[in-house]
């Protein structure tokens, strides 16, 4: 019993305590220099994104593939999803607001960790950062047409209810890559949000812990219903996330191993 713990075996026990919530916290000045640095990534990431997307005929072939591979395979949902939605007016506006919100999500859930699970936070970062830097030549290598675009019968509802006015954002002369559908990267972050926030609370929350994955799954739902991804955009999608964090779990050991214990800090 804790009760008849001797007094030095209980300080002990409350300093550990006290170690590990104090590794928890990450320095503001940490957490600044943090959050800038991964701003800045995140520009750089966007302007490599847009590099690709140019050959609108080798994206669509590319597409038209993909929709065999589907079809072969019985996976051929887009057009079905999207009439759907199309069907069901009510559910358009809070599908383009999930659809063009997700970043909000992303943004909180990155200075949740900064800010109340700093010894978990470089880990995480580093999957972050590393799906980021994966998915740029898989984009400029292998240009996919979204089913807005390349499959017949499919109503771009994100431009027609855009939320910032004329949807010209998924224009194909916008300045942005519009051609890459594979994998789905508004997927694939709100799974990395979801695998952070289980990363967090899997053991102080572990059955509430799993509800976090409701946000990938309504997405999911989301990008299909709005044409803009296939089946195996998402598939794609759970490939890049497991490599990031395979990837980001490796570079971790690494570091740990690679210098000396001190005691329960964080790893930077």
């Amino acid at each position: 019993m804790m009760d008849d713990m001797p007094p030095g075996e209980e300080a002990q026990r409350r300093a550990g305590e006290r170690s590990k919530w104090s590794a928890a916290v990450l320095p503001g000045r940490v957490i600044v220099i943090e959050i800038v640095c991964l701003a800045g990534w995140f520009v750089i990431y966007t302007r490599l994104h847009n590099l690709g997307g140019h050959d609108v005929a080798v994206a669509t072939r590319n597409a038209l593939s993909l929709q065999s591979q589907e079809r072969d395979a019985h996976l051929d949902i887009a057009l079905a999803a999207n009439q759907w939605l199309g069907q069901h007016p009510a559910l358009i506006r809070p599908a383009v607001l999930v659809y063009r919100g997700y970043y909000v999500v992303l943004v909180a859930v990155v200075l949740w960790i900064a800010l109340r699970h700093g010894d978990l936070y470089p880990r995480l970062r580093r999957s972050l950062v590393a799906m980021t830097a994966l998915v740029l030549p898989v984009w400029w290598l292998l240009p996919m047409s979204p089913p807005r675009f390349a499959l017949d019968g499919v109503v771009d509802i994100v431009a027609r209810n855009d939320l910032f006015g004329s949807g010209a954002s998924t224009a194909l002369n916008n300045g942005q890559n519009s051609l890459s559908a594979m994998p789905s990267m508004h997927v694939a972050f709100a799974a990395w949000c979801a695998y952070a926030v289980w990363s967090c609370l899997r053991r102080s929350h572990p059955r509430a812990t799993w509800l976090a994955w409701l946000f990938p799954a309504l997405m999911v739902a989301v990008v299909l219903v709005t044409g803009n991804h296939y089946v195996l955009d998402i598939v794609g999608s759970a490939v890049l996330l497991a490599l990031a964090v395979a990837i980001a779990q490796r570079v971790t050991w690494a570091s740990i191993t690679a210098k000396p214990q001190r005691g329960s800090q964080p790893e930077t």
